[in-house]
């Protein structure tokens, strides 16, 4: 199976598991086998940057004491094999044009979004 996840929506459970769920999902999947690659866009680009720090989180008493290390996991995933691409346009937008990238992402334009789309036998939109 060859298939492309576009993540868009970014931190999804990121509190309650410490871990973005499609990504998780994706490490999960290329140990099986799966032949994988990720398009990072909308507001999912963050995780492409490295640096963030979500430890001093915090919500009344409550302290985020596991925080994501979402640009770790990417960096895992392509460790793993996995091609991550991220969207020139989403991180112009973003004012993150110039932003460093977690070594190895790839940056794709909206234009060739549509031909790596045509290489996998699913597409899987989050």
């Amino acid at each position: 199976m060859k298939a492309l996840q576009i993540i868009e929506t970014a931190y999804r459970a990121t509190i309650e598991e410490q871990d973005d769920t499609v990504v998780w999902f994706t490490h999960a999947m290329r140990g099986a086998g799966a032949e994988l690659a990720v398009v990072l866009r909308a507001g999912a680009v963050n995780y492409a940057l490295p640096g963030q720090d979500a430890s001093g989180l915090a919500f009344g008493d409550w302290r985020q004491t596991q925080p994501p290390r979402i640009a770790g996991d990417v960096a895992a995933l392509l460790g793993r094999g996995v091609p991550v691409y991220v969207v020139t346009e989403d991180l112009r937008i973003r004012g993150l044009a110039e932003a460093p990238l977690v070594d190895g992402v790839k940056c794709i334009s909206d234009e060739q979004l549509p031909k790596l789309v045509e290489e996998y036998d699913h597409v899987w939109s989050w």
